[in-house]
C-alpha cells in the first residue's frame, strides 16, 4: 500500500473515532515522525482529508480537526434526510425483498447482538443495511453523495451512538424501514426513514448541547 494511502487511512480513522478530537492541530512534522512517512505522501493524505471536510485548512498552514457543532450536525441531517428518504423510496421500488427481510431479522436481534458481541457488531449490521440500500438504488451518483454524508455522520454518531437505549430504538426504526422496503411500500419506507433521522438528530443534538456551556448556545 502506498505511504499516502496508509497515512490517509490512519488519520481518517483517528478523526472519525475521536482519537483526534475536534480542534486538534495536525503538524506535518509530528505526523510524519509518528506515522513513519515523508512529508510528500503525508501532504497528499492531508489534502484528501481536507477535500472530505475532515480537516480544516482555512486558518493557516497547520490543519485542524474541525469541530462538531449543533449547527453543523443540523445541516448534515438536512442533506441526509433529502438523500436517504428518496433512497428508501428507490430501494422499495428496485430492491430485493429477500435481502431486506434478512436485514429486518438482523435488526430484530439487536439486543442479543449488543449483549453478546458489542456495539461494533451492531454497527456492522448498519453497514450491511447501507450497502444493501446502495445496491438496491443502483445509482452511482447518489451512492457517492450518500457515502460523503455517512462519513461525517460517523463523527456525529460517536457522540450519542453508544447509548444502549438509543441503539435499541434505532434498531427498531431500522427494522421498520427494512420491512417497508421488503413490502415495496415506498411511502412507508420514506416515512420510516424520516422518523429515524429526526430521532437520531434529536439524540445527537441533546448530547452535544449537554457538553457545551449554556452561555455558548443561542
Amino acid at each position: 500500500m502506498r505511504a499516502s494511502e496508509t497515512a490517509y487511512r490512519v488519520l481518517r480513522d483517528e478523526i472519525l473515532s475521536w482519537r483526534l478530537a475536534p480542534g486538534t492541530p495536525l503538524s506535518e512534522v509530528e505526523l510524519a515522525a509518528r506515522l513513519g512517512v515523508s512529508r510528500t505522501p503525508l501532504r497528499a493524505a492531508l489534502s484528501r482529508l481536507a477535500l472530505e471536510g475532515l480537516l480544516d485548512t482555512s486558518r493557516g498552514r497547520t490543519g485542524i480537526v474541525p469541530d462538531v457543532s449543533p449547527e453543523s450536525v443540523a445541516e448534515l441531517f438536512e442533506l441526509r434526510e433529502a438523500l436517504e428518504v428518496h433512497a428508501a423510496r428507490l430501494a422499495a421500488r428496485r430492491g430485493d425483498p429477500a435481502v431486506f427481510a434478512g436485514l429486518a431479522a438482523e435488526f430484530a436481534r439487536a439486543a442479543e447482538v449488543l449483549a453478546g458481541q458489542g456495539v461494533d457488531a451492531y454497527y456492522e449490521v448498519v453497514a450491511d443495511f447501507d450497502r444493501a440500500i446502495d445496491e438496491a438504488i443502483a445509482n452511482p451518483a447518489m451512492c457517492g453523495a450518500l457515502e460523503g454524508v455517512r462519513t461525517h455522520l460517523v463523527r456525529a454518531r460517536r457522540l450519542a451512538g453508544d447509548n444502549p437505549e438509543r441503539l435499541l430504538r434505532a434498531a427498531e426504526e431500522h427494522r421498520l424501514i427494512c420491512e417497508a422496503i421488503r413490502d415495496r411500500d415506498e411511502a412507508l419506507a420514506a416515512s420510516a426513514v424520516a422518523v429515524h433521522l429526526r430521532a437520531s438528530l434529536n439524540e445527537i443534538l441533546a448530547t452535544l448541547r449537554s457538553r457545551i456551556p449554556q452561555e455558548g448556545i443561542r
